[in-house]
C-alpha cells in the first residue's frame, strides 16, 4: 500500500466550533494548519446547535454595565460541581474562566461573527458566583463570504436564538412565522445564517482567510508516534488514498462525543434510550486514537442529555433534543411509576441518568405523563405524533395507560391522583414544582405552574435519555495537552470540545455551557500550540493559559 507524506504545523481533526477556534488561533499566529472532517459536511454538532454561548465576564456584559469576573464564574463552576470534582478539575476551570472572555474577544476581532447579550441569567441562581444576566450569548445572523456546505439540522435556520427566547414557536408556530415573516424572507433572500450555523459558517470564513486548508471526507485512523510520549502526526483515509501528515507543533483532537460507538455507549450509559441528536459520525475516533497512543480516559459516563422527539427517517441523527416537558399538566413517572424529580430542573439530563450503587440506571425507563389538553396546547407534538405513529401511547384511562406501560399496578394511578391534589392547592408537596421557573423569565418558550391530568385520553410519552453528546475522552492538563496513563504529557496532543474529557460533566451551568467551553478550550489549545511553536524554535516559553 503505497502512503502518501506531506507536513503541516498543526492538524485538526474535527470541524465543530472547538476545532475551527483552535485552528484559527494558530493561523492567525502564522502557523500552517490542516483541518480534518470525517463527513462530507463542515460544522459538526455545533453547525445544528442552537448557538447558546455561555461565556463568564465577556466584554459584552462589561459594556453593558453588568458587573462579572473570571473569579467570581470560578465561584460558580466549584459550588455547582459534582462532590470530589473540584480535586480534579479546579485548575482547568481556572483557565476556563480565565480564557473565555478572551476567546470572545479574539474570534470577533478575527471574524465577522457579532455576539449579542440574551436576557437569561444563571439557572442554579441560588449558588455563589451566579448572575442575573451577562453570560450568556448568541451569535447575530451572518452572510458568509462562501456558500460552505455545512451540517444539516431539523431545526429552522431562519430564526435566530435571541427571537426563539422572545416568542413561543413550540405552541404557537403558525402565529410565530407570521410575527416574524418579514425579517424570515429579508434573511433568506440574503442568504443570512443563524444560531450554531453562523457560528460556524463565520469561523470558517475567518479559517479560510487565516490560510487554513480544510479537507472533508477525511477520517483520521491513527496517531503517528515519534516516541511513547510524542505525537507526530496522524493518518488518515481520503478518497481512497491513505496520507500520513507530520504536524510539526502539534494535533488537537475535536472530533466530538463518542454516543454513535454503540460498545462504548452501551458501556457507559446502561439502560434504554430513545435517540441520538448529533450526527453519525460522532462515533468516538479521538478517543479511541487517543487511548491507543496512551492517553488517559476520564468522565466516560458524563453527556449532554435530554429528552427528544423522533426524526424522520434516513437521516443522519435518530431524533432531535427538544424541551417538552415545561409543560403544567405534565409528569415525569419511571418504571415503578412514581415521579422522581422536579420536571422543571435544569440539569434534567443528569436525573434520566441518575445511577445506583452498581452503575445501572435509577429510574429507568421514563415516560411523560399528560393527556388530551397537552395536545391541543403543543400542536407540533401532535404533527410529531403524526409523522412517528406508535411513538405517543393513549388511553381512555390511566388504569389502562399503566397497564399498556408494564407499571405496577395501581402506581401510575397513584402518583396522578397525588399531583393532582396538590395542583388543586397551586402546590408541588414533593417536589416544589410551584417554586421553579423552568430555564427563568427570559425564555418564554418553556411553560411554567400546575394543572391537573384529568382529560381523558391519557398520554404517555418515552422520556429515555436522548444523546446530544458525551462528555467523556482524554483528560488534558490546564493548557489542553493530553495526559498519558503514567499522568505525564503526551507532547505534541491536545484535545478540546466533546471529544475531551469535559471539565463540567454532564450538569451543565447555562444553556451554553456545552459550546462556551469547548470554543473555549479551543482557543486555549491553539495558544499553547503557539507556545509550543515558540519553545521549538527559539527560547521556551510557559503555557499562557
Amino acid at each position: 500500500m503505497t502512503v502518501q507524506q506531506r507536513q503541516c504545523d498543526v492538524l485538526i481533526i474535527g470541524s465543530g466550533g472547538a476545532a475551527l477556534c483552535a485552528a484559527l488561533r494558530v493561523a492567525v499566529g502564522g502557523l500552517s494548519v490542516l483541518v480534518l472532517e470525517k463527513s462530507a459536511w463542515l460544522g459538526g454538532t455545533t453547525a445544528m446547535s442552537g448557538g447558546a454561548t455561555w461565556v463568564p465576564a465577556n466584554h459584552h456584559a462589561r459594556a453593558a454595565g453588568l458587573a462579572d469576573s473570571a473569579q467570581q464564574a470560578l465561584d460558580y463552576l466549584r459550588a455547582a460541581a459534582p462532590d470530589g470534582w473540584q480535586s480534579t478539575e479546579d485548575e482547568l476551570w481556572q483557565a476556563m474562566t480565565q480564557q473565555a472572555a478572551s476567546m470572545l474577544a479574539f474570534i470577533e476581532q478575527h471574524s465577522a461573527l457579532r455576539f449579542a447579550l440574551t436576557g437569561e441569567s444563571d439557572p442554579l441562581w441560588p449558588l455563589a458566583g451566579a448572575v442575573q444576566q451577562g453570560r450568556m450569548l448568541a451569535p447575530l445572523p451572518l452572510h458568509p463570504r462562501r456558500r460552505w456546505r455545512l451540517r444539516p439540522t431539523p431545526l429552522p435556520r431562519l430564526f435566530t436564538y435571541h427571537e426563539l427566547l422572545s416568542s413561543d414557536l413550540w405552541h404557537q408556530p403558525v402565529r410565530t412565522y407570521l410575527r416574524h415573516l418579514p425579517q424570515l424572507l429579508r434573511r433568506q433572500w440574503r442568504g443570512e445564517l443563524t444560531k450554531g450555523a453562523a457560528l460556524v459558517a463565520g469561523l470558517l470564513d475567518a479559517c479560510q482567510a487565516a490560510g487554513c486548508e480544510l479537507i472533508t471526507e477525511a477520517a483520521a485512523e491513527r496517531l503517528l508516534m515519534s516516541s511513547s510520549h510524542q505525537v507526530s502526526g496522524a493518518r488518515y483515509l481520503h478518497q481512497g488514498r491513505t496520507i500520513e501528515v507530520t504536524a510539526r507543533c502539534g494535533v488537537v483532537i475535536a472530533s466530538g462525543g463518542f454516543e454513535w460507538d454503540q460498545q462504548r455507549r452501551s458501556q457507559h450509559f446502561p439502560g434504554p434510550y430513545d435517540f441520538i441528536a448529533s450526527p453519525r459520525e460522532n462515533s468516538g475516533d479521538g478517543q479511541r486514537m487517543a487511548e491507543a497512543a496512551g492517553a488517559q480516559l476520564a468522565h466516560m459516563d458524563q453527556a449532554a442529555i435530554s429528552g427528544g422527539i423522533p426524526a424522520r427517517h434516513n437521516q443522519p441523527w435518530s431524533g432531535l433534543s427538544i424541551f417538552f416537558h415545561y409543560e403544567p399538566n405534565a409528569i415525569l413517572v419511571n418504571r415503578h411509576g412514581q415521579r422522581f424529580t422536579n420536571e422543571f430542573v435544569f440539569n434534567m439530563g443528569a436525573e434520566l441518568d441518575a445511577r445506583d450503587d452498581q452503575g445501572q440506571p435509577r429510574h429507568l425507563p421514563v415516560w411523560l405523563i399528560s393527556d388530551v389538553h397537552l395536545l391541543r396546547r403543543a400542536p407540533l407534538l401532535n404533527y410529531y405524533r403524526w409523522r412517528s405513529p406508535g411513538w405517543i401511547r393513549q388511553a381512555a384511562t390511566l388504569a389502562q395507560l399503566e397497564q399498556q406501560l408494564a407499571l405496577p399496578d395501581g402506581a401510575l394511578q397513584a402518583s396522578v391522583a397525588r399531583f393532582n391534589q396538590g395542583c388543586a392547592r397551586g402546590l408541588d408537596v414533593d417536589f416544589s414544582r410551584h417554586l421553579s421557573a423552568a430555564h427563568g423569565k427570559a425564555d418564554r418558550r418553556l411553560q411554567g405552574g400546575l394543572a391537573p391530568i384529568c382529560h381523558a385520553p391519557f398520554i404517555a410519552i418515552p422520556f429515555n435519555r436522548t444523546f446530544l453528546a458525551t462528555k467523556g475522552g482524554p483528560r488534558t492538563d490546564a493548557c489542553g495537552n493530553v495526559l498519558h496513563r503514567d499522568g505525564q504529557p503526551l507532547a505534541g496532543l491536545y484535545c478540546a470540545g466533546a471529544a475531551m474529557a469535559n471539565p463540567i460533566g454532564s450538569k451543565a451551568v447555562g444553556a451554553g455551557t456545552t459550546l462556551g467551553p469547548n470554543l473555549t478550550w479551543g482557543y486555549i489549545c491553539g495558544t499553547s500550540l503557539l507556545a509550543r511553536h515558540q519553545a521549538l524554535t527559539q527560547e521556551p516559553t510557559l503555557c499562557t493559559a
